[in-house]
Order: C-alpha cells, then sequence, then structure tokens
C-alpha cells in the first residue's frame, strides 16, 4: 500500500510521490518565542514528529525544517512589559522551548531558522514581489496585492469576495484594498528595527515563512504542515507570496492538525484554561503525553482532560510491561537469537507489523497504529505463558514492538537512560571477555546493547559505538 496523506488543498486523500525519491523536504510552523508553549503548540510538534520518523523508517532522508518567529508585536510587547530586548526574549523562550522539545521525547528538527537570521533574505523577497507589481510600498510600509493573484482563497477554499479579514490584519487607508495584508511594517520610534529600500522597519508576520521556506528547502515543499488555525490567513498569504513569485507550487500536500479542548472547552486567554507544556511534564511522563496527542487522529479535535491523561498513562504502562516481560524472559530462553523464528511466531508478528503500516500509510492513522501496537501486546503476552520459549522468538516480538515504538515513541524503552558512561564500561567489559574468549559474554554484551539501540562498529582505530 502507498502512503496516503489528506491535502488540504484538495481535500481528499492522494498518493504521496516525494519530488526527489528517498528526500522528503517538510516546513512546519514553529512558535512565536514570546512565552512558553502550551499544549496547543505541542500538538503538531509531537505529530509532525512522527511523520518525519515515519518517513525515515520507510528508508527516507527528511530535511525537517521548523522556524522560530522571534520578531513581532507579542516580542516587543514583551520585552516592554520585563525591561528587556526582543532578543533577550527570543533567547529565553527558544531555550524554554527545547526544554519543552527534549521533554517530549521530540527529536531537534533539520534546522530551526530565526527570522532575524534570514532578514536578507526576508527584504529580497519583497522586493521581487514589488518587481512583479505584486506588492507596494506606501509610507515605509509594503502591502502585498492580494486582488492580483488570482488563486487567492484556494487553500481554505473562500471566495475573496467573501472573506473575512481582521485576523492580524488591522484597518489602513494606506491599502489599496481592505485585504492587502502588509509585507513590511514601518518602525515605530523605540522599536527593534533592521534597514530596507522602504526605511526602518520589520517584516510582516506571513512573509518569513515564505522566505526561510525557499531559502532552505528550495521553490516547492514536499509538506508544509500545521495547526488548522494557520491555514487561514497565514498558510493562505504564504500561498500568494511564493507562487506569484515563483510560479510553482509552494507545497505539494498541505496538512493541518486539528484543535485541542480543555474539559470540552475551547482553549483560550480569555477563559484562563491555557496549559502549558512544562506544567503538563511536571504531571505525566512524556510517553503518556505523547500517547494522549497521538491517540486521536491528527486532523480530528482532542479533548485533554485529567480522566483522559490517567488513561493514557494506563495505557503506555499495559505497553511497558509488556515490552519489560518480553525482555525479562530473554534471561530464560533456549537456543540463540540467530535460530530460525518459529512460524507461528513469524506469522503473528508479521501480521501485527503489516496493520501498523497499513494504518500509518493511510493517512497517518496513528490511534489504529496504537491498536496494533496493543495487539502486538496480547500476542507477546500469550507467547509468555509457554514454559520455554526459544531466544530467536522473543527478539523477533521485541525487533516488531523497536520498530512501531520507534516511529510513535510512547514507551520508554530505558535506551535514552543508558548513560555514555555505562556504554563504555559495557564496551570495555566485552572487548576483554573476548580477550579471554568467553565468547557468550561478549555475545551477551553486544546483545544488550544492540537491544538499547546501540550499535558498535569496528573500525581500524579500534571499536566505535553510535546510537542508532
Amino acid at each position: 500500500m502507498a502512503l496516503q496523506i489528506y491535502n488540504t488543498l484538495t481535500r481528499m486523500k492522494e498518493t504521496f510521490v516525494a519530488q526527489d525519491p528517498g528526500k522528503v523536504k517538510i516546513y512546519v510552523c514553529g512558535p512565536t518565542v514570546y512565552d512558553y508553549i502550551h499544549i496547543g503548540n505541542a500538538r503538531p510538534m509531537i505529530f509532525f514528529d512522527v511523520v518525519r520518523a515515519y518517513f525515515e523508517n520507510q528508508g527516507n532522508d527528511v530535511n525537517y525544517v521548523v522556524n522560530f518567529t522571534d520578531v513581532d508585536d507579542k516580542m516587543i510587547r514583551k520585552a516592554e512589559q520585563t525591561g528587556t530586548t526582543v532578543p533577550e526574549v527570543a533567547e529565553k523562550f527558544i531555550n524554554a522551548y527545547y526544554e519543552d522539545l527534549d521533554g517530549l521525547g521530540i527529536p531537534r528538527a533539520t534546522l530551526n531558522p530565526r527570522v532575524t537570521d534570514n532578514m536578507e533574505s526576508i527584504i529580497e523577497f519583497i522586493q521581487e514581489l514589488i518587481d512583479r507589481d505584486f506588492a507596494y510600498e506606501n509610507g515605509g510600509d509594503v502591502f502585498y496585492r492580494t486582488r492580483k493573484f488570482d488563486d487567492y482563497g484556494k487553500l481554505s477554499q473562500q471566495n475573496l469576495d467573501e472573506l473575512q479579514f481582521g485576523i492580524r490584519i488591522e484597518v489602513d487607508k494606506r491599502k489599496e484594498n481592505p485585504e492587502d495584508f502588509v509585507l513590511w511594517k514601518a518602525a515605530k520610534p523605540g522599536e527593534i528595527y533592521w534597514s530596507s529600500p522602504w526605511g526602518d522597519g520589520r517584516p510582516g508576520w506571513h512573509i518569513e515563512c515564505s522566505a526561510m521556506a525557499r531559502r532552505y528547502l528550495g521553490d516547492t515543499l514536499d509538506i508544509h504542515g500545521g495547526g488548522q488555525d494557520l491555514q487561514f490567513p497565514h498558510h493562505e498569504c504564504e500561498v500568494a507570496q511564493s507562487e506569484a513569485l515563483t510560479g510553482k507550487p509552494l507545497a505539494n500536500y498541505w496538512m493541518h492538525n486539528g484543535y485541542i479542548r480543555i474539559n470540552n472547552e475551547k482553549m483560550s486567554k480569555s477563559l484562563g484554561n491555557g496549559v502549558l507544556v512544562k506544567e503538563l511534564r511536571e504531571q505525566y511522563t512524556k510517553e503518556a503525553v505523547r500517547y494522549f496527542m497521538l491517540s486521536t487522529h491528527y486532523r480530528n479535535p482532542l479533548n485533554y482532560s485529567d480522566e483522559v491523561m490517567e488513561q493514557a498513562q494506563n495505557s503506555v504502562e499495559r505497553l511497558a510491561n509488556a515490552a519489560a516481560n518480553v525482555e525479562h524472559r530473554l534471561g530464560t530462553a533456549i537456543g540463540s537469537k540467530d535460530d530460525q523464528v518459529s512460524q507461528d511466531v513469524a506469522d503473528k508478528i508479521s501480521a501485527v507489523l503489516v496493520e501498523f503500516h497499513e494504518k500509518m500509510q493511510d493517512d497517518f492513522n496513528t490511534p489504529d497504529a496504537i491498536t496494533a501496537m496493543f495487539q502486538w501486546a496480547s500476542e507477546a503476552n500469550q507467547l509468555l505463558k509457554e514454559a520455554s520459549i526459544p531466544a530467536a522468538d522473543l527478539h523477533e516480538v521485541l525487533r516488531a514492538f523497536n520498530e512501531m515504538n520507534g516511529v510513535l515513541r510512547i514507551v520508554n524503552t530505558g535506551a535514552d537512560e543508558l548513560l555514555d558512561e555505562e556504554i563504555e564500561a559495557l564496551i570495555a567489559e566485552r572487548v576483554e571477555a573476548r580477550k579471554n574468549k568467553n565468547w557468550a559474554r561478549a555475545d551477551e554484551i553486544r546483545d544488550k546493547l544492540a537491544d538499547e539501540g546501540i550499535v558498535l562498529e569496528d573500525t581500524a582505530q579500534g571499536m566505535r559505538w553510535r546510537r542508532k
């Protein structure tokens, strides 16, 4: 089965075809770093991390870019309120973002470009739009000439004449049309600014992603992702900017995740019901948070409550216990891991993996993929009832688990708890065991390291290790 992705642009599932076979370019809109991230920010962080992991599982090289908006009105207000500077605010909350990222078990993106590091590219992008008559300057501000782009509204499937404007757009008499949006803002007294052909100022919100996506991933992305709230106006404006400039699709596939509700209410500042990720991590394990986020299809709304989180924690523990029990039985297993796997075990485990991949390839259906993991737990628990179990069978069961969990990462296998010093000590012990021809102990250590995700490599300079 080929991977199917629901494309927001076409409102249908489409077979994914990368522009360059074996390489996937993904751009996801990241946070404005003026505060700690909340649970709503965490959903795309976790989901698109799984998207990346699954593409890598399928043998692809993924170039995954998530930007930081490190200058805008909110950043300026925060700096004024705290008596600091915009760069200081950005640095504080980017560091906090990375702490939350690590705390959720999310590897770093290939690149996290900042707006302030890309000002030259942004200014050049705007100038090119002016040169093509898609933008105009008035009073030090630069605006996008929306009605000149015939396809405006195609992503959100709205007619330009019927669109409700006002989201992050202020009425400005200098605009040719009310729906025109700002590309460059003239600096007000005391504000942070950059020099440009139109005077001192800073970029508008939408232009930054068009410029950075083009700079780091080229004219056309394989996938552009983000929260549902970004579909309009942010992503719609990105399409208008980028496609007016390049004449090419900005992205071949658009993916948007649904909203999160808190105790069946909309999460909003006015209700004061937001949940910060740093607070969430104090209450629950990262595996429980990931399970919660992935237990509902990414396009559907997700409801957060203490009860739901407790259920997620219990579910994670069921899977973790099954995996731990299989690992424990390796100590009394018969035969070698290199023996032939029993046909019955091979068939059952293969069926589980087929189900897992079928669900993941159906628009990243993570809730049903999790169901496949529970089917794995049932098969594993059934096998553990046997009085004696071949080592090859147990290793095959664990291999399947690690393949699925390597994508979703909803169970802590303990690999991240093995310290570098412990790895070095085990490798030194293995070298000594081999010198003493204690092959059993040497193989035992090798297998332990392999199960922990540690790869050993013999080089001309001696033994070297790396994490998978």
